[in-house]
């Protein structure tokens, strides 16, 4: 009896009203009895998974949330001839007022009911699991894991459809509707504020934290203790919660990870045909990786005739000749011109990790700095800085950092932005800066784009310009999919519109 699978099934169905999703859903899920046979759903159906090598990033792909950076300013158009995948992504690129548009017509979001859905097998999972037969040890991971996976999806869900996280309005602004029981509810549903969703993401992480400890990782594709208190650093980090975030930290710091010195790796080298031969600096096993989830999207996106790394990031990285992550995390091509991409897992046979869902211990050091600094314990969170840096400056070029206030916070966004560049970070930094209570923080953003003419020639189509935040806040978050607005009834309030943003010649 497929009892697990329907459960799921109406819960998403009636929740969401996903018609497609019965075909998505392929996995056969049958009645569970053992500790075994919730495992097998949690690795099928709990985590995201990895698409094909020749999945191409698009809205209806298998990537998740392949439009992410797309929406910052660490990249720009390539000057390259039309790409259909490219082109379907244009409405994120472009923070268009509905971005779900590909050639005039509306494509279903599929990020919600693919979260949606990830929740609701944890949910499931987590009800099913006191009923199965196995050893406690066994049944306590897969609830820990269930319960980090949950907190993980919901993260996702209020800072891609929400306001950031913050301490003046988290009370009041609407988050996404939370949903932690197994059972069908005959209810059309409301969305819960900010504030509720990040009680509900701390409640789950801690209770995963709680039933992780001591238990032996898996791989670094599966969650564990440290995983856990890695993204804990993270989410006590945006809610300003300085104090849990630095605890956190150091917890991590206990466990078995170390920074990769960028000294000892052999640089980059030119192949057969003038091509330069990338190495990866983030893989599934490199000392620094703590956890990985989905598949990698920049490989594809950074690359011919899609995108390249922005003139700022590019400079930001070149700034200090002596920073050894312009040579690991920069390289230059020619695709119909010349353009400069990013490559931080050069290959996936190197060890697949995420570029947008990933923990590695160089976010840890960073979140740890960055509390510290927020907490004006500006000595220590240069410490922290430098453990970092000595591993990413030349050895014979190094020097230790002395700054304090702004100037620190300052140079910890920075280096925020070179180390984590394309690992799902910015878009979620730049919003949160600008709600910061002690140094808020908020920029405009330009994007070009480009196209070809008959004559195979470069021509510049306009700009786009993403105002700051204070300016129009609304197009710093997504509108809810209409398909979950006219299921729910007029129960699910929609976010306020995104202002629509004009093409202007710039130059």
């Amino acid at each position: 009896m497929n009892r697990i699978k329907y459960i799921i099934l109406f819960l998403i169905f009636g929740m969401f009203s996903c018609n497609d999703f019965l075909e998505e859903y392929s996995q056969d899920l049958t009645y569970a009895s053992t500790a075994a046979d919730l495992d097998e759903i949690l690795v099928g159906e709990g985590y995201m998974p990895v698409p094909e090598s020749n999945d191409l990033p698009s809205l209806e792909g298998g990537y998740y949330v392949p439009w992410l950076p797309l929406m910052t300013d660490d990249v720009k158009e390539h000057f390259s001839n039309v790409n259909e995948n490219r082109s379907s992504l244009l409405g994120f690129y472009t923070w268009a007022t509905y971005p779900y548009i590909h050639n005039g017509e509306i494509v279903k979001d599929k990020m919600w009911p693919l979260l949606y859905k990830h929740i609701s097998v944890a949910n499931v999972i987590l009800q099913k699991s006191n009923d199965v037969s196995g050893t406690r040890e066994d049944v306590e991971r897969i609830q820990g894991e269930s319960y980090f996976l949950r907190a993980m999806n919901y993260y996702f869900l209020v800072n891609l459809y929400a306001k950031p996280y913050s301490k003046n309005s988290a009370e009041q602004d609407l988050g996404v509707p939370v949903k932690t029981t197994e059972y069908i509810e005959d209810i059309y549903f409301t969305r819960n504020t900010v504030q509720e969703v990040y009680d509900q993401i701390l409640s789950d992480l801690n209770e995963a934290r709680r039933l992780l400890k001591g238990k032996e990782r898996k791989t670094v594709y599966r969650a564990d203790y440290y995983a856990t208190q890695a993204f804990l650093s993270r989410i006590y980090l945006y809610m300003e919660d300085y104090e849990s975030a630095i605890a956190a930290a150091d917890s991590v710091l206990e466990g078995d990870y170390s920074l990769l010195d960028y000294n000892e790796l052999e640089l980059p080298t030119m192949g057969d045909y003038g091509e330069v031969e990338a190495v990866s600096t983030t893989f599934k096993d490199s000392p620094e990786t703590i956890f990985s989830q989905g598949g990698n999207a920049v490989m594809a996106l950074l690359t011919g005739d899609w995108y390249q790394v922005s003139d700022e990031l590019v400079d930001l990285l070149r700034q200090n000749t002596f920073d050894l992550r312009q040579n690991f995390y920069l390289y230059d091509g020619y695709y119909y011109g010349a353009y400069t991409y990013a490559r931080k897992l050069a290959d996936r046979a190197d060890g697949m990790v995420s570029s947008f869902c990933l923990l590695r211990l160089p976010e840890v050091l960073l979140n740890k700095a960055e509390a510290l600094a927020q907490l004006g314990r500006d000595e220590e969170a240069c410490q922290v800085l430098n453990e970092l840096r000595q591993r990413r400056i030349q050895r014979e070029h190094f020097s230790s950092l002395d700054l304090s206030g702004e100037n620190l916070i300052d140079f910890i966004r920075d280096e925020r932005r070179k180390e984590l560049c394309f690992e799902g970070h910015r878009w979620f930094d730049l919003r949160r800066y600008a709600v910061n209570t002690n140094y808020p923080y908020v920029q405009e953003i330009i994007h070009d784009t480009y196209a070809m003419d008959a004559t195979w020639q470069v021509v510049y189509q306009g700009s786009y310009r993403l105002g700051t935040y204070d300016e129009m806040p609304a197009a710093y978050v997504l509108p809810i999919p209409q398909h979950v607005i006219e299921f729910n009834r007029g129960s699910m309030v929609d976010n306020d519109p995104r202002p629509e943003i004009i093409m202007f010649d710039r130059y």
